[in-house]
């Protein structure tokens, strides 16, 4: 059965929630609506951000640029609040027309890992062994240097500072139908995953915790996600670079 044809069928048999859009993605018609600290908070906070940081965004096109031609931004469409697909714009970090296949597989597979427990189960860590990424890509993307220019999608209302990550189409024709509720508040730059634990964690776990948050969303539960994020990130630096430290130091060969 196609996911069109799945999706219909939930919605005709145990949701009025699931509905799709003209790109294919379901949504939930209980989107919470936020207060005005919420939108007061996203305005000031990516207008603050896109100033401060421009110096920082010449930098990293022009290194871009350099490394990889073709764009220095990349849009791609995801899915946001209630369903509703957007263009989120972010630094390119892959090479031009790069094949997707690769990473549609991986995140299926996150998705429908079931091992919720044990040192096999899949968690949230990024792919970093692909040909395509342009050089110092990854560390563009551990560094969530490749999310800054996604404070103009705040700007405009398509996204917030904290919420839950926004999905990818293709991603989201694998969800299980008690994803749902992740769609039902703005999604964002930084959110509860990120500060707790992020790539320790199974896509389950991560979709949880995504749901908590559209559930407790408040003042102080996103003052205190944002104040946690430079920490979050500092810690994702640092063990990338321990990883690529042991990856490339020379193995010992011990001889009797």
């Amino acid at each position: 059965m196609s996911f069109f044809q799945n999706m219909q069928t939930a919605r005709a048999t145990d949701a009025p929630w699931a509905c799709l859009d003209k790109a294919g993605a379901v949504g939930s018609l209980l989107t919470r609506s936020t207060g005005p600290w919420k939108r007061a908070i996203d305005i000031a906070g990516s207008l603050a951000g896109l100033i401060m940081l421009l110096p920082i965004f010449i930098l990293i096109a022009i290194f871009i640029k350099s490394v990889s031609p073709g764009p220095a931004f990349f849009r791609q469409k995801r899915v946001g609040l209630g369903g509703k697909v957007f263009e989120c714009i972010k630094f390119r970090t892959m090479r031009p027309n790069a094949d997707t296949s690769k990473h549609r597989k991986y995140l299926a597979q996150l998705i429908h890992d079931d091992r919720s427990k044990g040192p096999k189960r899949l968690v949230m860590t990024k792919l970093h062994n692909d040909p395509q990424i342009i050089p110092f890509g990854n560390l563009i993307r551990e560094s969530g240097l490749d999310e800054l220019p996604q404070l103009i999608n705040v700007l405009r209302g398509e996204m917030s500072l904290v919420g839950p990550r926004p999905p990818i189409p293709y991603e989201v024709q694998e969800y299980k139908l008690w994803y749902k509720d992740r769609f039902d508040v703005l999604p964002g730059i930084t959110g509860l995953w990120q500060v707790s634990g992020k790539n320790r964690l199974t896509f389950n776990e991560m979709i949880r915790l995504d749901i908590q948050y559209s559930r407790q969303m408040s003042l102080l539960l996103d003052l205190k996600i944002l104040l946690l994020t430079p920490y979050a990130v500092f810690m994702q630096i640092r063990n990338y670079l321990h990883r690529k430290v042991f990856a490339q130091a020379p193995s010992t060969i011990h001889t009797a």
